[in-house]
C-alpha cells in the first residue's frame, strides 16, 4: 500500500469518499459486492473528527484508505468538498445508514446462513443496542476495550465459514478503522465490517438522537455537544476551528 501523505493527498481522500443521492441503491451495492469476494468487505465514514485525527496523525491515513467504502458523514465533510469544488453528495451518516443497511442484509440473506457480530462499547449498552440493532437475530458480543488481536481470536474462533459474517465495530475512531483493515487481511471469508462509532450506544438510548430541526439543519453536532459538554468539548469546540484551518492549510 502507498506511503500516504495527507499534505499532498487530502484530495486523493475525498475522491474515495463515495458519493451517493441514494442510499438505498449504495446499500444495494455494497451486500451485491461483498458476497461476490473471498475476503470481508470493509465499511465507514468520515467526519470532521476523523478528517482532524488523520491530519494529526498521517499513518492514521492507511487505515482509512484501506476501507472498501467510505462515507461521507456529517456537516463537516460536505463543506470540505465545497471547499475542494468537489461534489458533496447525500449526508450518509451511521446512525441512520447503518439500521438501514443491515435491514437489507437480514431481508436479502434469509435463505442464506448469517452470522452477527458487534464489538464495542460495553455492558449492559452493548448487549441492549445490538438487541435493537439486529431485531430477532442472534448475536456475539465482546466489548470494545480489548487489544486489536484478542478480536482476530475471538472472531477466528466463533466465525462460521459457511456463513455471511456480518461485524459491527462500535468501538470509536481511529481503533475501530484499524481493526476493520486487520479483519480484513487475516480472515479469508465473505462478509461485511461495518465501522458504526456510537451506533450501538445510540440504539441501546445511552446517547439521544439530536430532534428533527437539529437534523434538518446539520447541527446535530451541536446538539450532541449541549448534551454531553464535557466529552465532546475537544471533539467540537476546539476541533471544529482545526478542521477548517486544516482545510485552509491543505488547499
Amino acid at each position: 500500500m502507498p506511503n500516504f501523505n495527507i499534505d499532498h493527498n487530502t484530495k486523493t481522500l475525498l475522491k474515495k469518499i463515495k458519493i451517493s443521492d441514494d442510499a438505498n441503491a449504495l446499500i444495494e451495492h455494497i451486500i451485491a459486492n461483498s458476497k461476490v469476494r473471498d475476503f470481508m468487505t470493509t465499511v465507514g465514514f468520515m467526519n470532521q473528527h476523523g478528517f482532524n485525527l488523520i491530519a494529526k496523525n498521517k499513518a492514521l491515513l492507511r487505515p482509512f484508505d484501506d476501507l472498501d467504502y467510505i462515507l461521507r458523514d456529517g456537516i463537516g465533510m460536505k463543506l470540505a468538498f465545497k471547499f475542494f469544488n468537489m461534489p458533496a453528495g447525500a449526508n450518509l451518516n451511521g446512525t441512520d445508514f447503518i439500521p438501514q443497511l443491515i435491514k437489507v442484509v437480514v431481508n436479502s440473506n434469509r435463505n442464506q446462513n448469517t452470522a452477527f457480530f458487534v464489538l464495542g462499547t460495553q455492558s449492559p449498552w452493548l448487549e441492549e443496542g445490538a438487541a435493537q440493532l439486529l431485531k430477532a437475530q442472534v448475536f456475539q458480543t465482546m466489548d470494545g476495550f480489548r487489544e486489536l488481536p484478542e478480536y482476530i481470536h475471538f472472531l477466528n474462533q466463533n466465525m462460521k465459514p459457511e456463513a455471511f459474517n456480518v461485524i459491527v465495530l462500535a468501538m470509536g475512531m481511529p481503533k475501530q478503522e484499524e481493526l476493520a483493515a486487520l479483519i480484513k487481511h487475516n480472515i479469508k471469508q465473505p462478509g461485511l465490517v461495518v465501522c458504526g462509532g456510537a451506533i450501538i450506544d445510540f440504539e441501546a438510548g445511552r446517547f439521544s438522537r439530536a430532534p428533527p430541526l437539529f437534523r434538518t439543519l446539520s447541527i446535530e453536532w451541536l446538539y450532541r455537544l449541549l448534551k454531553e459538554p464535557r466529552r465532546l468539548f475537544k471533539r467540537y469546540v476546539i476541533g471544529i476551528p482545526i478542521f477548517f484551518i486544516n482545510l485552509i492549510q491543505y488547499r
